[in-house]
């Protein structure tokens, strides 16, 4: 008998670890990099690695090309300088024949979601997308719902967390209503939204919590518990992203739609390019979230499962740093494709790292480094400001992970950053008689000096190769 009761017993936790798993995790691939891995490449590592929804920012034709067939459900986008072309029907209609009716064949794109815009309605942007983003959202729907698809794809807004918000003076998830200066925009959307089935999307960074606030308590920020927590009629909140979360069902509630569904379209810990952007963090933060996503289990005002979009997979050395060095460096792969830290995406808590990218080809092993034979370094600050205009040097920033480099070093990773972004180019490696290649890896323990991959073409690594070459020419012209 003790023989069959351990049978049952390994087949009744074999159940349990089964449920225990994450239902509606996805990715965000962003291709905002000077050097891009194969698209094909990208989408077999994500499939060895269990991801089955991806979230795209445009529906550029090499990424759809290698979606085709996969498996994978896809959420493409309409970016923000597109929206005043959505509010003409003629060209909304275009769009879904273009990046939509294109790819619904057998063995086609696995399309779900369209995205209509990235974080719209952001502050910082100063109502630029106020009027045209609903009018974008309504074309498209509308566009998609004639073409005969509505019943499956749902057009939808990434909202930024900042379009709702609880008064100063009750602070308090419960009391969450969106923005005051956008309320009846945003309830007009909601009310279109509720009419088509669509869901609410919102991307909730508790990085940016902590970034923007330096009283913001660190632990409410991961989900390991606080000593003090936020408490809401009674409700104990021990993290930011359950509060936010429901600050957002508070909102939705008072527009008159509190059981809309919602979509998390970007969540996630930055690895570097600010002092509490790295490793350890992302793990711990990731380390608490995929357990809670796996269980279940939601949030006090919205429990159940919760479909989520981790942001992002894998490292942009070309996005703006306008919000911080930190835009970077979200990936929880590098820009090669290697994993960085151990994490399980099923939500099991048995992390390992990653399937990596396979088939990577790497430019030659050679580095541009400080030439210490140097004699007139008067004009080292100005090649160094210059390198890294045109390269990305954010390791080198405050509490980065190259933050500890000496004077040469610093010099070293600037000069390096661009030869290797210049395709290790001869010319690139010159800078007054500054710098010298060498095959000697320059890396130290904590601050890796990359090489560059071999990029693949596509119409937008088209345009970052034209705008290499002509920096390349620029920097010819300065150095003369």
């Amino acid at each position: 008998m003790s023989g069959v009761k351990s049978v049952i017993w390994v087949y009744l936790m074999g159940l349990f670890w089964m449920s225990l798993e994450v239902q509606g995790l996805g990715v965000n691939w962003g291709t905002m990099a000077t050097h891009k891995m194969d698209p094909k490449t990208v989408v077999q590592m994500m499939k060895d690695n269990g991801i089955n929804k991806v979230k795209l920012f445009d529906a550029e034709a090499s990424t759809m090309g290698a979606l085709a067939g996969s498996g994978i459900e896809v959420m493409i986008a309409i970016p923000n300088d597109m929206l005043l072309d959505m509010n003409d029907y003629s060209r909304a209609k275009k769009f879904v024949q273009r990046n939509i009716t294109r790819y619904n064949f057998n063995g086609g794109v696995d399309i779900r979601y369209v995205a209509v815009g990235n974080e719209p309605f952001l502050k910082t942007y100063n109502g630029s997308f106020s009027k045209t983003t609903f009018p974008a959202l309504q074309n498209i729907q509308n566009a998609i719902n004639e073409a005969g698809y509505g019943d499956k794809i749902k057009a939808t807004v990434p909202s930024n967390a900042d379009v709702y918000g609880s008064p100063e003076d009750n602070p308090v998830p419960s009391a969450g209503r969106f923005r005051p200066d956008i309320n009846d925009q945003m309830v007009e959307m909601v009310q279109f939204l509720a009419k088509n089935n669509a869901p609410f999307t919102v991307n909730i960074y508790p990085f940016l919590s902590l970034y923007g606030n330096e009283h913001f308590p660190v632990d409410f920020a991961f989900f390991d518990g606080v000593p003090q927590p936020v408490v809401d009629n009674g409700i104990q909140y021990t993290n930011v992203f359950d509060a936010n979360y429901d600050t957002l069902v508070s909102a939705l509630k008072a527009a008159g739609h509190g059981d809309m569904p919602i979509i998390v379209g970007e969540v996630g810990w930055p690895t570097d390019g600010d002092k509490n952007a790295n490793i350890n963090m992302a793990y711990r933060f990731y380390n608490g979230l995929l357990p809670r996503l796996a269980a279940n289990k939601g949030t006090p005002l919205r429990p159940g499962a919760i479909e989520v979009y981790l942001f992002g997979l894998i490292d942009e050395d070309a996005k703006s740093i306008a919000p911080g060095s930190f835009e970077r460096h979200w990936g929880i792969f590098r820009y090669d494709g290697q994993p960085k830290f151990g994490m399980d995406i099923s939500g099991r808590g048995q992390n390992s790292l990653l399937v990596p990218a396979q088939n990577v080809r790497y430019l030659e092993k050679q580095w541009c480094a400080f030439n210490t034979d140097a004699k007139d370094l008067s004009k080292l600050g100005e090649n160094i400001n210059y390198a890294c205009t045109f390269a990305d040097c954010t390791p080198l920033g405050y509490g980065s992970s190259c933050n500890g480099l000496d004077a040469n070093g610093n010099a070293s990773y600037a000069f390096n950053a661009y030869f290797q972004a210049q395709n290790q180019n001869e010319a690139a490696c010159m800078f007054q008689g500054l710098a010298r290649i060498t095959q000697d890896n320059i890396s130290t323990p904590t601050c890796s000096f990359n090489i560059q991959i071999v990029g693949t073409y596509s119409s937008s690594a088209s345009r970052a190769s034209v705008y290499l070459f002509l920096s390349a020419i620029i920097v010819v012209i300065f150095l003369l």
